[in-house]
């Protein structure tokens, strides 16, 4: 049987040499820790402490503020030093808890559970909205409400994101390497929701070493099936991974719970069994920082709040200047002004290069060659769409289906003439759906 894939994509060189062996080791902050407000799609998390407060680590310190938020919880035990603006990695100034660490690590009690089969329906959905677990692939959208569906026994198929497909990436590679019985129970405990899904765990073939070692494990699990996937960018994306795993297709106007799915990554999974199993909040994530311009690339465990400054200097500095920082991975990252800014739950990678190839491009017309055509995963022409960008007119680029670009970048790195595709889209994407929100 062939593996399974979509049509479109793109073979950028993945880098992951340079990271993918490296065990996940512990890092213990020692300085100042910043939680933003704002870690997550939906409202913003709202201050339950007080300046001058003393926290322990695993304390709630940020209540969520509606029912599309998700509280925060300290990763450190120390004291409350501001509650203010702080620069994220974005860019943005987003009101934040400043805490300022004891070095002691000393945890508030966690309540555990021996056997989570004997849990409702809302116990487990409420300790999952408890524990402040968002989307941690990058998303950050609320898992609670991801997993109450307005029709729950509609839903057929639960697909673990285990692909990660972008470039340079292996955070989620060394988890399943390391510690793949908590994806294995975090699917169950998911799977325990929807009694009729199956659970589909997608993986790209240039990881064939997780593809055995979780098929061993899932062979006495009628409920749970490995899926080998093409390894090709954008396989982990969310419409190309129901595609490929179930054959179903969504667009966006539509949820993956529309064609009886749910997609949740790796990290997000194990947010669950640790919520669950062991009772505590997301504190850490797993996190890697890697590139050519980095003296020991790594994966680490780091607390929430840790500033990407920390991270680096735990990884030995830069071995050259790099050129480039970019946060997340190089095809849907962005760009990092500062390394003086704070992880967050959806910060899952530092990456730096010694050399910005991108800004050294010279940007010629477009031979009409079609190459963006092949590469879009969403069967869109995105030549005629950035033109319609270019030109400011919204009415065309909706008309040529200009919002269901997924901002995947496979246009931009396919093109030969180096047009920056993606991003003109983006932008009139951005402005086109502000226009539908003041209507």
């Amino acid at each position: 049987m062939g593996l399974k894939t979509f049509k479109g994509g793109v073979h950028p060189y993945d880098g992951k040499e340079l990271s993918k062996e490296k065990p996940i080791k512990d890092l213990l902050p020692q300085g100042e820790m910043v939680y933003p407000l704002s870690q997550h799609i939906g409202a913003p998390a709202v201050a339950c402490v007080s300046v001058g407060d003393t926290v322990l680590r695993g304390q709630k310190i940020a209540d969520a503020g509606g029912f599309v938020s998700a509280p925060i919880f300290s990763s450190v035990s120390g004291t409350i030093k501001a509650i203010e603006p702080r620069r994220v990695p974005t860019g943005d100034m987003v009101n934040s808890i400043v805490i300022e660490s004891d070095g002691k690590f000393i945890e508030k009690g966690f309540e555990g559970c021996e056997d989570y089969t004997k849990l409702s329906k809302e116990e487990l959905i409420k300790k999952i909205q408890e524990a402040g677990i968002v989307g941690m692939g990058g998303a950050g959208f609320p898992t609670h409400v991801k997993l109450s569906p307005n029709n729950p026994e509609n839903i057929e198929f639960i697909i673990a994101n285990c692909a990660e497909c972008e470039p340079y990436l292996t955070s989620d590679y060394r988890s399943m390497v390391e510690e793949p019985e908590k994806l294995i129970t975090g699917m169950k405990i998911i799977l325990q929701l929807f009694p009729k899904a199956k659970g589909l765990l997608g993986i790209e073939d240039n990881k064939s070493d997780v593809i055995e070692s979780l098929s061993k494990l899932c062979e006495k699990e009628p409920r749970l099936e490995v899926v080998p996937l093409m390894t090709k960018y954008p396989q982990g994306g969310e419409r190309q991974l129901i595609k490929a795993c179930t054959g179903r297709e969504i667009n966006s106007k539509k949820l993956p719970a529309d064609a009886g799915c749910i997609v949740d990554n790796v990290a997000t999974i194990n947010a669950v069994y640790t919520a669950v199993v062991e009772g505590k909040p997301v504190m850490d994530r797993i996190f890697t920082i890697t590139g050519d311009a980095i003296m020991e690339p790594r994966n680490f465990r780091i607390c929430i709040g840790t500033s990407y400054k920390e991270i680096l200097e735990a990884a030995e500095g830069y071995v050259r200047e790099p050129q480039k920082l970019i946060s997340g991975g190089p095809m849907m990252g962005f760009a990092l002004m500062d390394v003086n800014v704070p992880t967050t739950k959806t910060s899952g990678a530092l990456v730096a290069l010694s050399e910005d190839e991108v800004s050294k491009y010279e940007t010629t017309a477009c031979i009409n060659c079609g190459r963006c055509v092949e590469a879009c995963p969403e069967n869109l022409i995105p030549s005629r769409l950035s033109k319609f960008s270019d030109h400011g007119d919204k009415e065309q680029f909706e008309k040529w289906y200009g919002l269901e670009c997924i901002e995947c970048g496979s246009c931009s790195f396919a093109c030969p003439a180096r047009k920056p595709l993606a991003q003109a889209i983006k932008t009139m994407k951005k402005m086109v759906l502000a226009d539908k929100r003041k209507k």
